[in-house]
Order: C-alpha cells, then structure tokens, then sequence
C-alpha cells in the first residue's frame, strides 16, 4: 500500500472557446444540483463523516470525486474526503498516473495494492466474464480498507444508467426486481456504500469528463468483450433512448415509485390476508323468494 497527501494546485479544465464554455458550465450546473438532490434525498453525508472516494481510473469515479471536493466547500455539513485507488496488478498499469492527478488536487489518498488480476485469471476460464469474481475481489478489499482508514461512507461511482442497467440485469437474467441502492447498508453491517451520481445521466458524464480532461485509465483486464449481459442491456437501453426520447428516466423513476402491492412478493405485501370490507352503513335489501 501507498499513502500520500499533497496540496499542489487544481488541475483545470482544458481551453475552450466562449460557447463551450457556457455549456460546461451549465453540465456543470446539472451534474452539482443533481448529486447534491441525491445527497440530500438519501442523507448520504452527515456531519463529521469521513467518505472514502473509490477511484477507478475512469470517467465516473473522476467526475464523483470532482463534484464532491466542489460541493463540499459550500455543505452545510463538515465532512472529509479520502481519495482510494486499488491497484489490481494488471499489466501494463500505469501506477503514475492517479498519483500524480491526486497530488495535483491536494487530496489524501491511499493506492492499495492487491494482486486480484492473478486470481481472477486463474480461476476464470478463458474466454468467460471476468466482471463478477473482479468485481466481488474489489469490493472486499475495498470493504476491509475502509474499516482500516476509519472512513464512515463509501463512496461509488455508479450513476443513473449503471441502476437501470442493473435493474434490467437482474429482471432478464436473475428473475429478481432489483438494481443498486442509492445508498446500502453492507451485509456484514459494517459500512455504508453510497452513490452519489444516482441522479446523474452517463452522457453528461462523459461530456464532463472530456471537458475536464481527466487522465482516463481503461480497464483491460477483461478485453471488450462485447458479449457481456450488461453491453447487451446498455445497446438495449440505448436503441430505446434513441427510439424514445426520455425512457431510461421514466424507467429510472420507477425504481423510485414502487407498489408492492401491484407486483407480486408476498414477502413485501400481504396478498394471502387480503379480504373485502363491508361498509357498515350500507343497506342490503332483503331477496324475496317469488314462485312463478
């Protein structure tokens, strides 16, 4: 593992002509009223807290841990902010590159290090999706990290498009109603995961990204594999977006607009004790019997 604070100059956005500089401020804008309605909503950061950023190298944990140190100066809360990269050993890594970005920010920072790259070409065959045991990997260590550092929140990455991925993920090939929680309380109920880009569209993101010039680091650890679920579910949505205009937030307000009662868990709603109730004040005439 390798720690390190500094408190070197911002890094700046990269030069843009007047126009594009109105409509980055307006992203800009959006994606902080956005994350802070999210924040608020889930009550994702609370006085004291100390939130560890996981940093992945790509557009959206950049833009998460950009938004918060921007949001951060005007909270009403005092909270920290620990920046944390796990280095997985993938060849070709360029270890460099977060470090630098970080101690351009001045944010303190932690690169673990932790060689999951070896296990998860060991245990997957090749050829077969590699995200889920990567994914499992990661999370557990960042899990554990968090405990290390005393850090009261984690922080993801995951925005609106990555929920209603997931919630059609699960639906197709898990036959579960769920996608990811704006906020979640661990299994072991020892930390408390939250996603403060929820409300946050993946385009914008992506536009902020390029306007902020972030130093993207790809990851390669599993190819492009284009046949995964999830790429299938995304060109789905896209084709949908495309045809639709507006259909992946319907969809997503959705997920905020449950009624048990109208699905079918008997588990969140009681349908075996349902019974109708009379009204009380509600005459029935007798039934005269007539022989004809």
């Amino acid at each position: 593992m390798r720690a390190k604070s500094s408190t070197n100059g911002r890094c700046n956005v990269r030069e843009l002509s007047r126009k594009e500089r109105t409509e980055f401020n307006k992203l800009q804008k959006r994606l902080r009223r956005n994350t802070g309605n999210a924040i608020v909503d889930y009550n994702m950061i609370e006085e004291g807290d100390r939130v560890m950023v996981c940093l992945s190298g790509g557009k959206d944990s950049y833009a998460m841990l950009d938004i918060l140190l921007n949001l951060r100066q005007s909270a009403p809360v005092d909270f920290e902010l620990v920046a944390v990269n796990l280095d997985q050993k993938q060849p070709g890594f360029p270890e460099e590159v977060l470090p630098d970005y970080l101690s351009s920010l001045g944010v303190p920072f932690y690169i673990l290090e932790k060689d999951t790259y070896s296990i998860v070409k060991e245990v997957i065959p090749e050829g077969k999706t590699t995200c889920g045991l990567c994914s499992r990997l990661r999370r557990g260590s960042l899990y554990g990290f968090a405990q290390d550092i005393g850090a009261s929140k984690i922080a993801l990455g995951h925005h609106r498009d990555d929920i209603v991925e997931t919630l059609f993920l699960n639906m197709f090939f898990n036959g579960s109603l769920k996608a990811m929680p704006p906020k979640l309380l661990s299994d072991d109920k020892r930390n408390v995961v939250i996603r403060p880009l929820a409300y946050c569209k993946e385009k914008d993101l992506a536009r902020y990204a390029d306007y902020k010039a972030f130093p993207i680091i790809p990851c390669n650890l599993c190819g492009s594999q284009e046949n995964l679920q999830r790429v299938q579910v995304k060109k789905m949505l896209v084709e949908w977006e495309r045809q639709y205009p507006g259909r992946t937030e319907t969809i997503f307000r959705s997920i905020r607009n449950v009624a048990p009662s109208q699905l079918g868990d008997g588990e969140l709603f009681d349908f075996t004790g349902l019974r109708a109730e009379p009204d009380p004040e509600l005459h029935v005439p007798a039934i005269r019997m007539v022989n004809l």
